[in-house]
């Protein structure tokens, strides 16, 4: 299912994948703060460079992010379009929500069953007497 027109199911994917990850998203909220380097961030993490590196990738393949390198340096920089993105696709999908339980409410608040007629009714209990 695609709600906005602008993502593609395998980006969304890769973009709440990416963001599945307690330490993905850390390193994008850092990114998102001011630009770092791998190196910079990896000082962050109980983790090796190498991991560190390897979830700055996942965030890259997945477009919230990009490097730039400086030297012997690879700078993080986020990318808030992709951030905008993901965000307007969970409005969508609130909204598509919403009106589902709208819908619901309607039906619920709408107007009860209608009771049988007089003549399939038990007259001492009142009780319908169909099968």
């Amino acid at each position: 299912m695609v709600v906005d027109q602008q993502l593609r199911e395998p980006e969304v994917d890769r973009i709440f994948g990416a963001l599945a990850d307690a330490t993905r998203r850390d390193i994008l909220r850092r990114s998102m703060l001011r630009e770092q380097s791998v190196s910079e961030l990896a000082g962050n993490y109980a983790m090796s460079f190498a991991a560190v590196q390897k979830h700055v990738a996942v965030l890259e393949r997945a477009l919230l992010v990009t490097k730039e390198r400086r030297g012997r340096e690879q700078v993080v920089h986020s990318n808030p379009e992709a951030l905008r993105r993901a965000a307007r696709l969970l409005d969508a999908y609130e909204e598509l929500w919403r009106a589902r339980i709208d819908r619901i409410g309607d039906l619920l608040s709408g107007p009860g069953p209608e009771a049988p007629p007089p003549d399939m009714q038990d007259k001492d209990t009142g009780k319908d007497t169909q099968p």
